[in-house]
């Protein structure tokens, strides 16, 4: 399954000195990533392969508290990119686990 979408990114800070950056897939396609059979893995994750803009990497998005998942933007890609915290982004995922 390949899905795109554009996103915002978005800062969490999980202690003072390290923060995470991530986009949040929209809610109707998490619901159909969620739909698909595949193996259980740890935090609910799921493996895919991502690209924003001529970036690519394999990683897992994880399901959020509100139900959708989150793709993490490794600080690579966002130096590539010149992504910052609250700007948009456009995402293709292609869902490797299934």
């Amino acid at each position: 399954m390949i899905v795109a979408f554009d996103g915002e990114i978005f800062r969490w800070e999980a202690r003072e000195d390290a923060a995470w950056f991530f986009t949040a897939v929209p809610p109707e396609l998490s619901a159909d990533i969620r739909e698909i059979p595949r193996p259980q893995r740890g935090f609910g994750s799921v493996r895919v392969r991502a690209r924003v803009g001529g970036s690519d990497w394999t990683t897992s998005i994880f399901p959020g508290s509100d139900g959708v998942y989150v793709l993490p933007l490794k600080k690579k890609v966002r130096d590539a990119e010149s992504l910052v915290d609250g700007g948009p982004v456009y995402v293709r995922l292609e869902v490797l686990d299934g």
